[in-house]
Order: C-alpha cells, then sequence, then structure tokens
C-alpha cells in the first residue's frame, strides 16, 4: 500500500502543490488504464480533519485521519495512522521524521540559499526538517540534477540516496482558453511582453521593470499578471508607465490567452529547483526569455534566450531583439514545443513510480531475510 500525505490540499496552492496534484492525477489515470507501472501496486491519500480535496481521484481513496492540523498534523497523526506494511509518499518538501518507510520529494534548498524569502521560523524549521529527512527516508527524489546539488550541500544528503524525476508544464493545454481576455486587459492595440510576477523577492520581477525603464517607450507592452507589491518591485513597481499593464490576479483560462498571444515571455528567477512558467510558455508556443540562474538552463536547454539576472541592460537589450526579429520568434517558438514535449506529468509520475516499487521491493527482501 502507498499512502499519499494529503497534507497540501489544506494550503493555497503553490508551485509544489501543483507538482503534487499533477502527480497524483497522473497515477490516477495509469490506474485507469491498467498501466503496468501501477500494476501489483494500490493507493490511498491520508487527509487531515476538515480537508476536502476540490477533486476527485476515481481510484485513489482518501481517508481522514487524526486530530490536528499542519506540522503537528504531519509529524504526530499521520505517522501514527500509517500500518506497518504502507509506504508513505510525501510530495511537497515536507514529511514526518517519525515515518522511517517513506519517499520524500525535496524540490530545492531555497530556505538555505535564499534566506531573506522565508521567515526565521520557517528557516529554522527547515535547517533541522531536511537533514532529518534525509537520514529517514528510504529514498529522496528532487526535481532537477540542480536541486540534488544544492540538497546535498545544504542539507548533507548523501548523493546517491537522491534520484532525479521531472516536472511537466502540459496540464496548461488542458484548460480552454479565453479568447476575450486579450481584449479585456487592453492588449490587442501592441505586441506585449508577459510576466507572470510573485510576492517572492527572489523571483527577480522588479529587473523587469527596471530594464523596461531603460527602454524609454518601446514597441511593445508589458503585462505583468499576479501580484504587484512595491517591497517586491521597488521604485519600479510604483512608476507611472503606460506601457506596463498590471492586470491582478488571472484565471487559468486567462494565463492560457497570454501565453498564447505574447510576443514573448519573461522568467527573471535567481532561484528555482525547476521553474514550471517556462514550460507552460513552450507548451503555447510563447517565446520564452529566461535568466541564465539556477536550474533554469537545465530545464529550458536551447528553447531560451538567456540573460544575467542581475543586468536590466542585458534584458533590454534582448527584448528588442525579439521585438525586431519576427523569425526569431518563430525559431524559439518551434523549438520551445520541441523542449516542452520532453517534460510531461505522465513521465513525472512513472518516475516516482519505480522509485516505490524499488523502494517496496527491496523492503520485501529484508523483511524476508528475517
Amino acid at each position: 500500500m502507498i499512502t499519499i500525505n494529503g497534507r497540501f490540499f489544506s494550503r493555497r496552492p503553490t508551485g509544489v502543490d501543483r507538482f503534487a496534484f499533477e502527480v497524483i492525477s497522473s497515477i490516477n489515470d495509469l490506474i485507469e488504464a491498467n498501466d503496468p507501472a501501477v500494476r501489483g501496486l494500490s493507493f490511498r491519500i491520508m487527509l487531515p480533519p476538515g480537508v476536502t480535496p476540490e477533486q476527485e481521484f476515481l481510484h485513489i481513496p482518501r481517508e481522514t485521519v487524526g486530530r490536528n492540523h499542519g506540522q503537528l498534523w504531519e509529524q504526530w497523526d499521520l505517522p501514527r495512522a500509517l500500518p506497518p506494511e504502507s509506504l508513505l509518499l510525501s510530495l511537497c518538501n515536507t514529511a514526518p521524521v517519525l515515518s522511517c518507510q517513506q519517499v520524500v520529494v525535496i524540490h530545492d534548498a531555497a530556505t538555505v540559499k535564499m534566506p531573506k524569502a522565508f521567515s526565521l521560523a520557517f528557516r529554522l524549521w527547515y535547517r533541522i526538517l531536511m537533514p532529518l529527512l534525509g537520514r529517514v527516508s528510504r529514498k529522496v527524489l528532487t526535481v532537477s540534477r540542480f536541486s540534488r546539488q544544492e540538497i546535498v550541500s545544504a542539507f548533507g544528503v548523501p548523493q546517491d540516496k537522491i534520484s532525479v524525476i521531472v516536472e511537466g508544464g502540459e496540464h496548461i493545454l488542458r484548460i480552454a482558453p479565453d479568447m476575450a481576455a486579450i481584449q479585456s486587459f487592453g492588449l490587442s492595440i501592441r505586441p506585449y511582453v508577459l510576466v507572470v510576477s510573485s510576492m517572492a523577492a527572489h523571483k527577480n520581477f522588479r529587473l523587469v521593470l527596471e530594464a523596461i525603464s531603460r527602454l524609454g517607450n518601446p514597441p511593445f507592452d508589458i503585462a505583468i499578471a499576479g501580484g504587484a507589491n512595491s517591497r517586491v518591485f521597488g521604485v519600479a513597481g510604483r512608476m507611472d508607465c503606460q506601457r506596463v499593464k498590471w492586470l491582478g490576479y488571472v484565471s487559468d483560462s486567462e494565463l492560457r490567452s497570454l501565453y498564447e498571444s505574447a510576443m514573448c515571455f519573461v522568467f527573471p528567477s535567481l532561484y528555482e529547483g525547476f521553474g514550471i512558467p517556462p514550460l507552460e510558455a513552450m507548451n503555447c508556443g510563447c517565446p520564452v526569455l529566461a535568466s541564465r540562474a539556477a536550474s533554469i538552463p537545465e530545464i529550458c536547454g536551447d528553447a531560451a534566450l538567456y540573460f544575467d539576472a542581475y543586468n536590466a541592460n542585458e534584458l533590454a537589450a534582448l527584448l528588442m531583439r525579439v521585438a525586431d526579429d519576427p523569425a526569431l520568434r518563430a525559431e524559439l517558438a518551434i523549438k520551445g514545443h520541441a523542449r516542452a514535449a520532453q517534460f510531461s506529468w505522465a513521465s513525472a509520475a512513472r518516475q516516482i513510480l519505480a522509485s516505490l516499487s524499488e523502494v517496496s521491493l527491496t523492503k520485501f527482501v529484508r523483511l524476508g531475510d528475517h
């Protein structure tokens, strides 16, 4: 029996929660298809009290256990509820340290490498938790070779205990585009550059506005979807520029339309364990400009144009180059489609299932020795 840690269903979705949801959905699809990867395996999701996932997984039942919530539920109620023969799968960085029969996915070492993005209490907790999980877990999975090295150096997890799996971006294609979005956002007059912003400073979105400020009056708009606050964007975030369109929160349908109609997508992050948005853009045929940082070149390969994450002038020049060269944009779109096809949630699920089967077999052999 594989038990999936369902704590992540209790909170507002983040990037790692998207990963978990898509992996579970893909496992459910593999069960539906009676795929060899899931034969001999059974699954269930354990949930804290009062938590009901919006999505039903037809072939993966769910069970509510315990009386607590949050970390207390995960560290106390969940391991106590696990039967001895169960193998726990935790997909979102955290897991109970009292459970040795488990596989955990650790996405990055951002709490150590980008400490300003997290509270002191959160950083201290991860400083304690991550090395312990690396020690007690049967297997650690992560989402890039870059992250594997980061986890080894930051948390002391042995490299041979860590396997690298992929993520996907094709989920964006399951969503019907909102055909009216471009008109309603006022983006139908000029070409536009798309940025999907975040409150986290290490996502580095103020660099985009610094680059635009150097261009003065460029022949394109900047469409910024998501949050925008002065702490992240600084003076640039408050500047009055007619070329900058603050879209606020956008739905998934609107986001797909924005990707499909954009001149290009800019991903300026300083630190990523993987980075799903560039793959979303590539799946939608949108040329990608990305920072030359962390795991991003590993994931995007030769399908993106890169810039120094600290150099606004370089980004500004790259934006003008893309704006002036339709053939370059077409080439990037073709390369992006090809690159995105190398990543899928089904592949991620299969890689995780292979690790679970390996751990389960090892456990069986060890029990048989006694």
